[in-house]
């Protein structure tokens, strides 16, 4: 396995790393200036992030998620990822890159009609709006998708849908225009074959909007929403894919998007130890600076351990999926999705620690970024699901020696 990027992987790392020293890290207190002048219940986009969308473009670093836009492997943008992680709530979006948007342009790129490409991929590959994947209900263990309760029923030329989902990333900020919604259209067909994938526009009658759900008391700017359906109809058209193709469009949809949330987590640890390596050289404590410490150092130490081995199981996985495709780095895509989200929970809470009291405050990004590491690991299946698809693989292989 060869994990160096190819020569225009590393061309965007150079202009990357030169866009988030100069442009983003320094954006990063008008971001939270322009959040909190506007209040926290307000999800429009602050204007200082529109801007570093057109310096990014203006750069070519635009799509670069997409193989067919960028021309980079997996494994290639899996490097860049990493970096746009080190500043969560402004990189991914300034380059066209945040999820969830990612995982629908690849659905809509892999499965959806010239209609369908033309009336939304394309204004999200612009950037100019942005889009929900209605997924998860209340009301139900979603982390089995056989257990998605709402339904989609053909009457005519329209399919009618009806049901209740939650943690709709993306609903809350007003640019979002399009929803990719999972329910049945066969009920009582095959497990994997009971779902379809429709495209409802947010302005569709029967559609409402709930509530916009805080993680940790954080209500990040896209929002995370409760949706209801209530007899909304769309046109049949805006089916993607076929009937029951469903379950097999999430699972494309998820495997390349796994390494992305991944590496952006791994980006994440390697901020917060940059952090903790800073305050433990500069604070004084007992006569000493924490970098004397022992048990600091040994905090240290761990961290840049487990990031290393998160990594390289992470580009393993990405190698795997550009070589073998995803079907075959199943085993190791949920392996990463435990693992990473782990690793990036410890090196912050340790990061936490070093830092006091001002490791829980606003003064710096640990508190929101454990909160989005946290999170990571229920969203996109939590990791019991994860480790449960692990085993049975492995034991199945047992098996049949």
């Amino acid at each position: 396995m060869d994990f160096e990027p190819s020569a225009k992987a590393a061309e965007y790392l150079g202009r990357l790393q030169d866009f988030m020293t100069g442009h983003v890290y320094p954006a990063e207190a008008e971001y939270a200036r322009q959040r909190a002048a506007a209040g926290h219940d307000d999800h429009t986009l602050p204007p200082v992030v529109e801007e570093l969308k057109a310096r990014a473009r203006e750069r070519g670093l635009w799509n670069l998620f997409l193989p067919d836009v960028s021309g980079l492997s997996v494994t290639d943008y899996a490097t860049l990822a990493e970096v746009t992680g080190r500043s969560p709530d402004l990189a991914p979006e300034a380059l066209n890159c945040a999820a969830p948007d990612t995982g629908n342009m690849e659905v809509l790129h892999m499965f959806g009609t010239e209609e369908q490409k033309r009336q939304w991929l394309q204004p999200l590959l612009d950037g100019e709006i942005r889009s929900g994947f209605a997924m998860t209900e209340p009301a139900v263990a979603s982390s089995d998708a056989t257990n998605i309760a709402t339904s989609i029923v053909r009457d005519g030329d329209e399919y009618v849908i009806n049901g209740r989902k939650w943690w709709t990333t993306g609903a809350a900020d007003p640019r979002c225009r399009i929803f990719i919604v999972m329910g049945k259209t066969d009920p009582d067909g095959e497990p994997h074959r009971q779902q379809s994938m429709v495209l409802v526009p947010r302005d569709t009658p029967g559609l409402e909007i709930v509530r916009h759900l805080p993680v940790f008391g954080f209500q990040e700017q896209h929002g995370h929403s409760e949706l209801v359906f209530r007899d909304v109809r769309v046109p049949a058209a805006n089916l993607i894919a076929e009937e029951g193709d469903g379950f097999a469009i999430s699972q494309a949809r998820l495997g390349p998007g796994r390494i992305h949330h991944c590496m952006r987590a791994i980006g994440m640890a390697e901020r917060a130890l940059d952090l903790m390596c800073d305050r433990a050289l500069s604070r004084v404590a007992f006569g000493r600076t924490l970098a004397e410490q022992g048990v600091v150092r040994e905090q240290i130490a761990e961290s840049r351990i487990a990031i290393e081995q998160v990594r390289l199981l992470v580009m393993k996985t990405a190698w795997l999926i550009d070589n073998v495709g995803v079907r075959r780095a199943q085993t190791e895509i949920s392996a990463i999705k435990v693992a990473a989200p782990r690793v990036a929970c410890e090196v912050i809470d340790r990061a936490i620690q070093v830092h006091g009291g001002m490791g829980v405050s606003d003064d710096v990004p640990l508190a929101a970024m454990y909160a989005q590491a946290r999170a990571m690991r229920i969203f996109d299946g939590p990791d019991e699901v994860h480790l449960r698809s692990v085993a049975r693989r492995e034991l199945r292989a047992r098996a049949h020696q």
